[in-house]
């Protein structure tokens, strides 16, 4: 039976995977072939591949690589919705919320806490807990429990013992409520080797330049393979557009005029240690403008987000020194001991793709999606939020097929798991047994079982070859050597910037940013992907000016020199 075509196939998503996937693509017609490698395009190709459709997904850069690894982090209703009334939006969003803790990926999404602080007495907890009341009954409303525990309110003492940071000057009491949390970028990773497990032919670093067209109908892409400089055509009964915050430039390919637009909203984060604040959970913040999230993130706290335009570089969104200072000013407004730019392990930028119609009405779409089929043979969705990836990809297939003269099966996303979900919970319960057969602590183990899940078993197969690869990375001591190996030979990195950013978080939560480790992890991945010493130095030098140039665009006043101070690092270049 050919390579995609039997009942199971290799987790792995390495070089030789993505070499076989592209010369897939280079034969004969797929049925759908995905643009964008970013949360929604990877969903599309396993909503597709599971459809019993042959399937192609073709990235620029690196797997989430855009918007989908520089999110909040959160798996989450969107509580702020329930103000808008946008009821449709908060149950899909809870609904989903429910399905990937519990049955998509509970190794990899996990209930977290918060507290919203009340000040009024009678009114807002009235106000705040009729809508938190609503969130939680909605939660039940997709046909299974929500996983997470309900709403409680706390009185200023409780909130003071939980929260012993907290400024309580101005505060009553508080609510307590949870929704899920999440790392963006290794769930995309999982996302796309979960769909190469099915059968689709992904391929990241590879760069759609055109689109083919006979007639008015779209019938393929022109691709530019980034690692070896060659050009080639993908043929496609249908193509999904799902490129985030680069749809209209992608559309213009077409040369067609888009029904819809998407605008580029930067939000930045700040990561702090967790020692310097305590509290026992998160916090939901009102600002002038929106809200704020105070996010638990292991031994870090998240901070964020920002919500202003951006028209600059995309591939690069650059964090100001004013947005720095606009999270910490407001969260400072509500500790007892303020946080200082010296406090500040990692910044980091992302932009969030609005819909934003030619029409006022399509403008107050902004966190809907749409999906569009103006051109024959092309789809494009665009809008949404993460949590909701898996509707999105859903309605982006569903558009597809409806072209198709037979009949498709309907979506089952919604029951089947990520790879490394299945045996999850019996894996853990072990976990102290698992530590002991391979000397590790069981913090370690831990990690690598809310990272991979039973795919740990792969991980400590390695370490079980090299024990070497047991020892924790330099400046990063909570991710282990093995876990950059395998992210080359497994989860599709092929350059040092795609596992100390995306598949570790080593570049946000590390002091240095990922200096000292990087030298080591190019050593590792030098020897898995065959690189030479001068290939090994030009990774390490590239990752470095990129720190650099981050680094200096975060002392920067506005975006415009932002932007120009960032784009001085060089951009990954192709191998040869």
């Amino acid at each position: 039976m050919a390579p995609g075509n039997s009942a199971s196939r290799s987790t792995k998503l390495g070089p030789e995977e993505r070499a076989a996937a592209l010369e897939r693509l280079k034969g004969k017609e797929l049925d759908i072939l995905v643009v964008g490698g970013g949360i929604v395009g990877t969903g599309a190709a396993l909503d597709a591949v599971t459809r019993g459709l042959s399937v192609g997904i073709l990235e620029a850069r690196d797997w989430a690589s855009g918007t989908s690894s520089r999110s909040s982090k959160l798996v989450h209703g969107g509580i702020r919705y329930l103000e808008q009334a946008d009821f449709r939006l908060v149950r899909e969003a809870l609904t989903e919320r429910g399905l990937l803790l519990q049955r998509i990926a509970p190794h990899l999404v996990k209930p977290v806490r918060f507290l919203y602080p009340l000040r009024k007495r009678v009114t807002e907890r009235f106000y705040v807990g009729a809508g938190m009341l609503l969130y939680d009954l909605f939660s039940y409303t997709g046909g299974r429990a929500p996983g997470v525990p309900h709403h409680r309110h706390l009185s200023k003492r409780q909130v003071k013992g939980l929260l012993p940071s907290l400024n309580t000057d101005t505060i009553v009491g508080g609510i307590t409520y949870y929704d899920g949390q999440v790392d963006d970028a290794l769930y995309v990773a999982s996302l796309v080797r979960t769909a190469s497990f099915y059968g689709a032919h992904a391929a990241s670093r590879v760069r759609v330049e055109g689109f083919i067209k006979v007639g008015e109908r779209v019938v393929g892409v022109h691709a530019h393979d980034l690692q070896t400089d060659e050009r080639f055509e993908v043929r496609a009964r249908q193509v999904v557009n799902a490129t985030g915050v680069w749809t209209d430039d992608t559309q213009r390919m077409v040369g067609e005029r888009g029904t819809f637009k998407v605008r580029a909203s930067k939000g930045i984060h700040l990561v702090v240690p967790r020692d310097r604040f305590q509290s026992a959970m998160g916090l939901l913040l009102r600002t002038e403008k929106s809200v704020l999230f105070v996010i638990p993130w292991g031994r870090h706290w998240l901070i964020g987000t920002t919500d202003t335009d951006w028209h600059l570089d995309k591939a690069h969104p650059a964090a100001t020194a004013a947005d720095i200072d606009y999270l910490l000013e407001h969260v400072n407004a509500v500790l007892r001991v303020p946080l200082t730019r010296e406090d500040v392990e990692g910044v980091y930028a992302g932009l969030r793709p609005l819909l934003a119609g030619e029409s006022e009405s399509t403008s107050k779409l902004s966190r809907e999606h749409l999906v569009g089929h103006s051109v024959p043979g092309l789809v494009v969705i665009a809008g949404g939020k993460w949590t909701t990836y898996r509707v999105m990809a859903k309605d982006a297939i569903d558009a597809a097929v409806d072209a198709f003269d037979e009949r498709v099966p309907a979506s089952t996303t919604a029951e089947i798991p990520l790879l490394g979900a299945e045996g999850y919970q019996a894996a853990w319960n072990k976990r102290g047994r698992i530590a002991r057969a391979f000397g590790l602590h069981t913090v370690r183990v831990e990690h690598l079982l809310n990272r991979y899940g039973t795919l740990t078993d792969e991980l400590l197969d390695l370490i079980r070859e090299t024990p070497s690869l047991a020892d924790p990375l330099p400046g990063a001591d909570d991710y282990i050597e093995a876990e950059v190996v395998y992210a080359a030979t497994h989860m599709g990195a092929l350059h040092l910037e795609d596992v100390l950013a995306r598949r570790t978080r080593i570049s946000i939560e590390a002091w240095d940013r990922g200096v000292s480790a990087a030298p080591v992890a190019a050593r590792l991945m030098a020897g898995v992907l065959g690189w030479d010493e001068a290939r090994e130095a030009r990774e390490v030098g590239t990752y470095l000016k990129r720190v650099a140039a981050e680094r200096a665009s975060q002392q920067q006043p506005d975006d415009e020199s932002a932007d120009r101070v960032r784009l001085e690092a060089p951009d990954i270049a192709a191998t040869k």
